[in-house]
């Protein structure tokens, strides 16, 4: 007489789910917070309770079996209905309790990040507001999968199954060295963008992608410069270096301009090139009531900025 299969866990599915994304032990053990022998393991026991092979283990890499590649987007969905289940009976208990994971982009942290926390501070003392400062693909994943609940970022992302809550419009500010034709001045026509030595950040950020746009609507061609920067502050000291000048949304210019004194800004004519600021959340999520309340206070809380706040 046979005995009764025994069910697979979340655990198992938690740790299958990471070596079929990693495909790499350590780097899947890394990613869930499991040990690499318990991780192995439970793909072994979830193995044993399916009665099929997932993987298939060589000494120098890791692959998902036929049956595993198509058991994988299985457990990957069980594991977004147990999110699920868990975000609305969190958001059942009470709103505005629990943790909330908030991504956001390296080019809006430092500059709106105070007024986000203050305001969760003061207004929702019992949320556990934990932030995680990733690239917008690296949040848009993690928002997809459920490892983020929320996001503050740079729209529009068109992305289907996301929802965005415009919170803000702000423009773009030209930054230039000390003894620069433009420093200093106002009123500038976009097209003066076709000509000069625009340095931008590295790859994957959004802002070099705004920055690019811009400079296409001006009517330039290709790239503008080779020498690019992992963050802003690395990037206003290239200016102040005298290496070229840069854009930066309204919002960064009083903290990054305050490191040196050899900079200056500039302004655009109206239309000045801009850019929108939102929450994103994903459709239908649980707790999206609570998602727009915030949204809501955020406009209210961010009218001492230099921007221009945008209804819903």
């Amino acid at each position: 007489m046979s005995g009764k299969k025994r069910q697979p866990s979340l655990a198992q599915l938690r740790a299958f789910d990471a070596v079929a994304e990693h495909l790499h032990f350590r780097d899947a053990a890394a990613a869930i917070g499991m040990s690499q022998p318990a991780l192995s393991g439970a793909v072994s026991a979830l193995e044993e309770a399916l009665g099929v092979t997932l993987l298939e283990r060589t000494t120098r890499k890791v692959l998902l079996s036929p049956a595993g590649a198509r058991l994988a987007v299985r457990a990957k969905a069980v594991l977004a209905e147990v999110g699920a289940l868990l975000e609305e009976a969190e958001a059942v208990r009470a709103p505005f309790t629990g943790a909330l994971r908030l991504g956001v982009i390296p080019t809006v942290a430092p500059y709106l990040l105070p007024s986000v926390l203050r305001l969760a501070h003061e207004r929702y003392p019992d949320l556990d507001l934990q932030v995680h400062e990733e690239q917008t693909a690296s949040l848009l994943d993690g928002l997809t999968t459920g490892r983020l609940d929320l996001l503050l970022l740079a729209v529009p992302l068109g992305v289907p199954g996301v929802t965005e809550l415009p919170l803000f419009d702000e423009d773009f500010v030209l930054v230039t060295p000390l003894d620069h034709r433009l420093g200093g001045r106002e009123g500038l026509e976009r097209s003066v963008l076709r000509e000069l030595n625009l340095l931008l950040l590295d790859e994957g950020h959004c802002l070099r992608d705004q920055a690019l746009d811009i400079c296409r609507e001006a009517g330039r061609a290709g790239i503008p410069a080779t020498t690019t920067a992992a963050g802003l502050s690395t990037l206003v000291q290239l200016v102040a270096g005298g290496l070229g000048v840069t854009l930066l949304p309204r919002t960064a210019v009083r903290v990054e301009t305050s490191r040196s004194s050899q900079l200056l800004t500039a302004s655009f004519a109206d239309p000045a090139p801009t850019r929108r600021v939102a929450l994103a959340m994903r459709t239908g999520a649980a707790r999206g009531a609570e998602y727009e309340e915030l949204a809501a206070a955020l406009r209210e809380a961010m009218t001492d900025l230099p921007v221009r706040t945008v209804d819903a």
